[in-house]
């Protein structure tokens, strides 16, 4: 096909994957694009008598295999932080440092505009990449306003963390009900696999999420 034989077609395929994966913001993304990208080339090496490519790029998969190993199985320290006022310096430079991303996803401008604030930051290995912030409008309803966590660290670890190890922060709260309004269809994605359901009674767009 256009003159490129099934071996060019080889390295080319490893070519389009390794420059994909440097333009993924998610590490978990890039490991895996990239191992898959050097895993041609090393194939493409081996066919062609490259022996220096084949081994380079085969140490790249073995890097790679050994960093997302590292991923998903190292022991992260998670923790919930909360912020009690919403003219904290920190939480409004973190949010003006993320305020495209944040507003990608929460286009809503007047988030901090809560009558019952309900704002937490979780943190892991003490580090804070999520950010939560609530408008508690019932004493056992949470409307969530953001729910944003930083480039490199949505491989849903922190998610878990927040609504399923640790649930009983919310219900020790008396919280028996999240819901929020997703604006698009990638996030609906996310709400979905943390076990939210679409609820019809409060519109499109809207899901929930009752705690057991």
């Amino acid at each position: 096909m256009f003159g490129i034989s099934w071996i060019e077609l080889i390295g080319y395929s490893g070519s389009v994957l390794v420059t994909i994966s440097l333009m993924m913001k998610s590490i978990i993304k890039l490991r895996w694009i990239n191992f898959a990208g050097a895993f041609f080339f090393s194939v493409y090496g081996f066919i062609i008598s490259a022996y220096p490519v084949l081994a380079l790029n085969a140490i790249i998969c073995i890097v790679d295999i050994y960093y997302i190993f590292q991923m998903y199985y190292e022991k992260d320290l998670f923790e919930i932080f909360e912020i009690n006022d919403p003219d904290n310096n920190f939480l409004k430079r973190f949010m003006e440092y993320y305020r495209e991303d944040i507003e990608h996803f929460f286009p809503d401008k007047n988030i901090l505009d809560n009558k019952k604030p309900f704002i937490f930051f979780a943190l892991r290995n003490l580090m804070p990449v999520g950010l939560f912030i609530g408008d508690l409008i019932d004493p056992k309803i949470l409307e969530i306003k953001v729910d944003f966590v930083i480039p490199g660290y949505r491989d849903l670890k922190v998610a878990r963390y927040v609504y399923h190890k640790r649930s009983n922060f919310f219900t020790k709260k008396g919280i028996e009900r999240l819901q929020i309004k997703s604006a698009i269809s990638k996030y609906d994605t996310f709400l979905k696999k943390m076990g939210f359901e679409k609820d019809e009674n409060l519109g499109e767009g809207w899901f929930y999420y009752n705690f057991k």
